[in-house]
């Protein structure tokens, strides 16, 4: 038998549920399955619902959705009852949510003070030290991509501006973009993978040359819809050296690593030392001579 045939079954069930367990606080949420003293609520299930799913497939994906939950909480209920100590999971989970909300903690502070203590000139000093460690292993490109329509008007324009890394030009490609563009990628502030790049042109001429952008800066190609125009300002290609301001980030995570035990040590001596100057720690030994 189904357990749900539409969403709107599931609200007159919820309804009819929610009409027969008015003493439990479902705190808004409405109830769609209750077994064992666990709940399901609908908005639980629109939650876990994929998006742009059809109507039936909705449908299915509920009925599965629900009769899971219904099967993990009954095995979950079982398995409770037979496991003879509940103690030492209790120890586990326990242990493991201090553990949790230690690390969550450390790498909060890790992101708020330890990482702006990081200064340009420890990653430069780092990366002269270390240049053979950032070579790429496949091409990479700084630039700008825009694709129009065909029909596009002022395409004489664009061929101009496109190949102009000048303000002027940036800003009157980005006007254009507003109204005409199907896309618009700007980056020339950022290395993007040539592989990136290239998903989003038809040029068949990388098939043959991952190069073939380090010799041809300015590339126009269409397709039977639209206009592609692509400047590459800058050029990496594979193997090569990475420049500072493409490794910086990378760099900046290896200092933050390398001091990471150093700073977590040091605050949690100056933690014991607060504790101890304010005489927050009792210790309890047995007398060694009883």
């Amino acid at each position: 038998m189904n357990i749900v045939k539409d969403w709107g079954l599931l609200l007159v069930i919820a309804g009819v549920f929610s009409g027969c367990s008015q003493e439990h606080d479902h705190k808004g949420k409405t109830p769609l399955v209750e077994v064992a003293g666990e709940y399901l609520y609908k908005e639980d299930l629109q939650a876990a619902l994929p998006f742009h799913t059809s109507k039936d497939d909705s449908v299915l994906f509920a009925e599965h959705y629900i009769k899971n939950w219904v099967e993990d909480v009954l095995f979950f209920e079982k398995a409770e009852g037979n496991i003879p100590d509940n103690a030492k999971i209790a120890r586990l989970v326990e242990n493991y949510r201090r553990a949790l909300i230690m690390h969550t903690y450390q790498e909060e502070l890790i992101n708020q003070k330890l990482a702006n203590e990081i200064s340009e000139e420890e990653i430069s000093a780092y990366y002269e030290k270390n240049k053979e460690l950032f070579h790429t292993e496949h091409p990479f490109v700084k630039g700008l991509l825009i694709k129009v329509p065909l029909q596009s008007p002022n395409l004489a324009s664009v061929r101009n501006w496109y190949k102009k890394n000048t303000r002027d030009a940036i800003e009157n490609l980005e006007k254009y973009s507003l109204s005409n563009a199907v896309n618009y990628d700007y980056f020339y502030d950022r290395w993007l993978p040539l592989s990136d790049v290239a998903a989003k042109i038809p040029l068949k001429e990388l098939d043959a040359d991952e190069n073939y952008l380090d010799k041809n800066r300015n590339v126009e190609v269409k397709d039977t819809a639209f206009c592609y125009f692509l400047h590459v300002e800058d050029f990496l290609g594979r193997n090569k050296q990475r420049p500072l301001d493409f490794a910086r980030k990378e760099i900046k995570e290896i200092l933050i690593n390398l001091k990471r035990v150093e700073f977590v040590n040091k605050i949690k001596e100056e933690l014991y030392q607060r504790a101890s100057d304010r005489n927050k720690i009792n210790y309890y030994y047995l007398n060694s001579n009883e």
